[in-house]
Protein backbone atom coordinates (compact mmCIF):
# COMPACT_ATOMS: atom_id res chain seq x y z
CA UNK A 1 0.00 0.00 0.00
CA UNK A 2 2.27 2.58 0.89
CA UNK A 3 4.64 1.51 -2.61
CA UNK A 4 1.64 2.61 -4.38
CA UNK A 5 0.70 5.85 -2.52
CA UNK A 6 4.56 6.59 -3.51
CA UNK A 7 4.14 6.22 -7.18
CA UNK A 8 0.89 7.71 -6.77
CA UNK A 9 2.65 11.16 -5.69
CA UNK A 10 5.34 10.57 -7.70
CA UNK A 11 2.98 9.99 -10.93
CA UNK A 12 1.16 13.70 -9.76
CA UNK A 13 4.31 15.81 -9.61
CA UNK A 14 4.73 14.39 -13.37
CA UNK A 15 1.64 14.52 -14.77
CA UNK A 16 -0.48 16.48 -12.79
CA UNK A 17 -4.09 15.51 -12.65
CA UNK A 18 -6.85 18.44 -14.14
CA UNK A 19 -9.36 17.15 -11.93
CA UNK A 20 -8.83 19.44 -8.88
CA UNK A 21 -9.16 22.36 -10.78
CA UNK A 22 -11.96 24.21 -11.17
CA UNK A 23 -10.84 25.34 -14.85
CA UNK A 24 -11.74 23.16 -17.73
CA UNK A 25 -9.76 23.49 -20.60
CA UNK A 26 -11.09 23.10 -24.08
CA UNK A 27 -9.23 22.56 -27.38
CA UNK A 28 -10.71 23.29 -30.64
CA UNK A 29 -8.35 20.92 -33.37
CA UNK A 30 -8.65 21.89 -36.87
CA UNK A 31 -7.42 19.46 -39.24
CA UNK A 32 -4.87 20.57 -41.99
CA UNK A 33 -5.64 21.24 -45.51
CA UNK A 34 -7.67 18.25 -47.37
CA UNK A 35 -7.13 16.31 -44.54
CA UNK A 36 -9.59 15.20 -40.97
CA UNK A 37 -9.59 14.38 -37.62
CA UNK A 38 -9.78 10.52 -37.86
CA UNK A 39 -7.07 8.10 -35.55
CA UNK A 40 -4.64 7.84 -38.85
CA UNK A 41 -4.53 11.46 -39.14
CA UNK A 42 -1.99 13.47 -38.18
CA UNK A 43 -3.38 14.86 -35.37
CA UNK A 44 -5.95 11.86 -34.79
CA UNK A 45 -3.13 10.83 -32.38
CA UNK A 46 -2.77 14.21 -30.36
CA UNK A 47 -7.04 14.27 -29.95
CA UNK A 48 -6.55 10.91 -28.02
CA UNK A 49 -3.61 12.35 -26.41
CA UNK A 50 -5.50 15.35 -24.96
CA UNK A 51 -8.32 14.09 -23.55
CA UNK A 52 -6.63 11.23 -21.87
CA UNK A 53 -5.05 14.29 -20.22
CA UNK A 54 -8.71 15.46 -18.91
CA UNK A 55 -8.75 18.30 -21.76
CA UNK A 56 -12.12 18.43 -23.45
CA UNK A 57 -11.43 18.53 -27.20
CA UNK A 58 -13.12 18.71 -30.42
CA UNK A 59 -11.91 17.79 -33.84
CA UNK A 60 -14.86 18.44 -36.28
CA UNK A 61 -14.98 18.10 -40.71
CA UNK A 62 -13.60 21.45 -41.35
CA UNK A 63 -14.79 23.73 -45.07
CA UNK A 64 -11.14 22.66 -46.22
CA UNK A 65 -11.46 18.83 -45.39
CA UNK A 66 -10.65 16.12 -48.33
CA UNK A 67 -14.61 15.56 -48.03
CA UNK A 68 -16.17 19.21 -48.28
CA UNK A 69 -13.17 20.64 -50.54
CA UNK A 70 -12.96 24.49 -49.68
CA UNK A 71 -17.13 25.04 -49.38
CA UNK A 72 -16.72 28.08 -46.91
CA UNK A 73 -15.07 31.28 -47.38
CA UNK A 74 -12.80 31.98 -44.93
CA UNK A 75 -15.28 34.31 -43.05
CA UNK A 76 -17.53 31.59 -43.07
CA UNK A 77 -15.44 29.32 -41.65
CA UNK A 78 -14.37 31.81 -38.79
CA UNK A 79 -18.45 31.94 -38.04
CA UNK A 80 -18.46 27.64 -38.01
CA UNK A 81 -15.01 27.92 -35.93
CA UNK A 82 -17.18 30.58 -33.62
CA UNK A 83 -19.75 27.52 -33.11
CA UNK A 84 -17.79 24.88 -32.21
CA UNK A 85 -16.11 27.63 -29.57
CA UNK A 86 -19.74 27.77 -27.98
CA UNK A 87 -19.95 23.95 -28.25
CA UNK A 88 -17.07 23.60 -25.75
CA UNK A 89 -18.15 25.82 -23.48
CA UNK A 90 -21.62 23.84 -23.66
CA UNK A 91 -19.64 21.18 -22.32
CA UNK A 92 -18.03 22.57 -19.53
CA UNK A 93 -14.95 24.19 -21.26
CA UNK A 94 -14.29 27.42 -19.29
CA UNK A 95 -10.77 28.35 -20.98
CA UNK A 96 -10.85 28.02 -24.93
CA UNK A 97 -8.07 27.55 -26.94
CA UNK A 98 -8.23 27.03 -30.61
CA UNK A 99 -5.85 24.87 -32.41
CA UNK A 100 -5.03 23.18 -35.56
CA UNK A 101 -2.17 21.55 -38.26
CA UNK A 102 -1.24 23.27 -41.27
CA UNK A 103 -4.18 24.94 -42.53
CA UNK A 104 -5.76 24.53 -39.33
CA UNK A 105 -3.22 26.04 -37.57
CA UNK A 106 -3.70 29.10 -40.33
CA UNK A 107 -7.53 29.27 -39.21
CA UNK A 108 -6.78 29.13 -35.72
CA UNK A 109 -4.83 32.45 -36.10
CA UNK A 110 -7.74 34.03 -37.82
CA UNK A 111 -9.54 33.55 -35.38
CA UNK A 112 -7.72 34.94 -32.80
CA UNK A 113 -7.27 37.55 -34.59
CA UNK A 114 -10.83 38.62 -35.15
CA UNK A 115 -12.89 36.98 -32.23
CA UNK A 116 -12.54 37.50 -28.34
CA UNK A 117 -13.08 35.05 -25.51
CA UNK A 118 -10.45 32.50 -26.19
CA UNK A 119 -6.97 32.43 -23.79
CA UNK A 120 -4.70 30.57 -26.57
CA UNK A 121 -3.80 29.45 -30.34
CA UNK A 122 -1.98 26.34 -30.89
CA UNK A 123 -0.49 26.80 -34.16
CA UNK A 124 0.98 23.12 -35.28
CA UNK A 125 3.12 23.22 -38.51
CA UNK A 126 1.61 25.94 -39.55
CA UNK A 127 1.01 26.09 -43.82
CA UNK A 128 -1.17 27.97 -46.28
CA UNK A 129 0.92 31.17 -47.75
CA UNK A 130 -0.85 33.04 -50.38
CA UNK A 131 1.71 36.01 -49.47
CA UNK A 132 4.51 34.11 -50.90
CA UNK A 133 5.12 34.72 -54.91
CA UNK A 134 6.58 31.77 -54.79
CA UNK A 135 3.25 29.83 -54.20
CA UNK A 136 1.28 32.30 -56.58
CA UNK A 137 3.86 31.89 -59.38
CA UNK A 138 2.86 27.76 -59.10
CA UNK A 139 -0.11 28.42 -59.25
CA UNK A 140 -0.75 31.04 -61.95
CA UNK A 141 -1.88 33.60 -59.74
CA UNK A 142 -5.33 32.33 -59.97
CA UNK A 143 -6.45 34.46 -57.16
CA UNK A 144 -7.01 37.48 -59.34
CA UNK A 145 -9.19 35.57 -61.91
CA UNK A 146 -10.98 34.23 -58.83
CA UNK A 147 -11.18 38.28 -58.15
CA UNK A 148 -11.86 39.71 -61.48
CA UNK A 149 -15.61 37.10 -61.31
CA UNK A 150 -16.13 38.69 -58.00
CA UNK A 151 -15.63 41.98 -59.15
CA UNK A 152 -17.78 41.20 -62.02
CA UNK A 153 -21.14 40.06 -59.84
CA UNK A 154 -19.94 36.25 -60.11
CA UNK A 155 -18.76 35.42 -56.80
CA UNK A 156 -20.90 32.88 -56.04
CA UNK A 157 -20.15 31.17 -59.58
CA UNK A 158 -18.23 27.51 -59.29
CA UNK A 159 -14.63 27.26 -61.62
CA UNK A 160 -11.75 25.05 -61.16
CA UNK A 161 -9.06 26.91 -59.47
CA UNK A 162 -5.32 26.04 -59.07
CA UNK A 163 -4.35 24.03 -55.29
CA UNK A 164 -1.22 23.73 -53.75
CA UNK A 165 -0.75 21.25 -50.67
CA UNK A 166 3.05 20.67 -49.65
CA UNK A 167 4.10 21.11 -53.13
CA UNK A 168 1.34 18.93 -54.99
CA UNK A 169 -0.72 20.56 -57.26
CA UNK A 170 -4.26 20.07 -58.18
CA UNK A 171 -7.23 21.85 -59.43
CA UNK A 172 -9.98 22.56 -57.12
CA UNK A 173 -13.99 22.94 -57.82
CA UNK A 174 -15.06 25.75 -55.76
CA UNK A 175 -17.31 29.21 -55.36
CA UNK A 176 -14.72 32.28 -56.89
CA UNK A 177 -15.56 34.09 -53.55
CA UNK A 178 -14.60 31.46 -51.37
CA UNK A 179 -11.40 30.46 -53.22
CA UNK A 180 -10.40 34.97 -53.54
CA UNK A 181 -11.09 34.78 -49.16
CA UNK A 182 -8.10 31.75 -48.94
CA UNK A 183 -5.74 32.38 -52.35
CA UNK A 184 -5.57 36.78 -52.04
CA UNK A 185 -2.45 37.50 -50.91
CA UNK A 186 -3.82 40.49 -49.04
CA UNK A 187 -6.22 38.76 -47.95
CA UNK A 188 -7.91 37.24 -44.85
CA UNK A 189 -5.67 33.93 -44.67
CA UNK A 190 -1.82 36.06 -44.71
CA UNK A 191 -0.64 34.48 -41.42
CA UNK A 192 2.01 37.30 -40.56
CA UNK A 193 -1.03 39.89 -40.55
CA UNK A 194 -3.74 37.68 -38.47
CA UNK A 195 -0.44 37.37 -35.92
CA UNK A 196 -0.16 41.21 -35.34
CA UNK A 197 -3.50 41.05 -34.66
CA UNK A 198 -4.52 38.51 -32.07
CA UNK A 199 -6.63 39.79 -29.53
CA UNK A 200 -5.11 41.15 -25.88
CA UNK A 201 -4.51 38.23 -23.55
CA UNK A 202 -4.20 35.25 -26.31
CA UNK A 203 -0.97 33.40 -26.45
CA UNK A 204 0.55 31.79 -28.53
CA UNK A 205 2.14 28.28 -29.50
CA UNK A 206 3.99 27.56 -32.65
CA UNK A 207 5.59 24.41 -33.05
CA UNK A 208 7.33 23.73 -36.09
CA UNK A 209 9.37 20.68 -37.11
CA UNK A 210 12.87 21.05 -38.17
CA UNK A 211 12.29 19.43 -41.89
CA UNK A 212 8.85 21.55 -42.52
CA UNK A 213 9.59 23.44 -45.21
CA UNK A 214 8.47 26.89 -43.05
CA UNK A 215 11.39 25.80 -40.90
CA UNK A 216 13.81 28.06 -42.44
CA UNK A 217 11.64 30.92 -42.30
CA UNK A 218 11.90 30.83 -38.53
CA UNK A 219 9.78 33.43 -35.55
CA UNK A 220 10.57 36.36 -38.03
CA UNK A 221 7.49 34.88 -40.32
CA UNK A 222 4.82 35.55 -37.69
CA UNK A 223 5.37 34.79 -34.45
CA UNK A 224 7.71 37.06 -33.64
CA UNK A 225 4.37 39.38 -34.77
CA UNK A 226 1.97 38.47 -32.60
CA UNK A 227 1.88 41.14 -29.31
CA UNK A 228 4.40 40.10 -26.27
CA UNK A 229 2.51 37.46 -23.94
CA UNK A 230 4.69 35.92 -21.10
CA UNK A 231 3.30 32.52 -21.98
CA UNK A 232 4.03 32.61 -25.51
CA UNK A 233 6.28 29.85 -27.09
CA UNK A 234 8.21 29.24 -30.08
CA UNK A 235 8.94 25.56 -30.15
CA UNK A 236 10.96 23.12 -32.50
CA UNK A 237 10.64 19.26 -32.85
CA UNK A 238 12.87 17.32 -35.71
CA UNK A 239 11.38 15.72 -38.23
CA UNK A 240 8.76 16.91 -40.64
CA UNK A 241 5.12 18.46 -41.35
CA UNK A 242 2.99 15.57 -40.90
CA UNK A 243 4.54 13.99 -37.93
CA UNK A 244 5.07 17.60 -35.77
CA UNK A 245 1.58 16.91 -33.91
CA UNK A 246 2.65 13.44 -32.61
CA UNK A 247 6.65 14.87 -31.93
CA UNK A 248 5.30 18.45 -30.05
CA UNK A 249 2.16 16.44 -27.45
CA UNK A 250 4.34 16.59 -24.52
CA UNK A 251 5.39 20.73 -25.16
CA UNK A 252 1.14 20.64 -26.39
CA UNK A 253 0.17 19.49 -22.89
CA UNK A 254 2.77 20.63 -20.91
CA UNK A 255 1.32 24.70 -22.60
CA UNK A 256 -1.75 23.81 -22.29
CA UNK A 257 -1.49 22.94 -18.58
CA UNK A 258 0.12 26.36 -17.94
CA UNK A 259 -2.60 28.67 -19.21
Amino acid sequence: MKLFISLFVLMSFINPPLLFSDEKVGVLLLHGKGGTALPNSPIGGLVDSLENNGFIVLAPDMPWSSEREYDKTFAESMLEIDEKVSELKQKGATKIVVGGHSMGANAALGYGARYEGIVGVLAIAPGHVPELRGLQAKIDHDWMRAKEMVDAGNGSQIDSFNDINQGRLSEKEMRAEVYLSWFDPDGEAVMPVNAVNLKSGVSLLWIIGRRDRMYDRGKEYAFNNAPQNKKNAYVVVKDGHKATPRLGELEIIKWLRNL
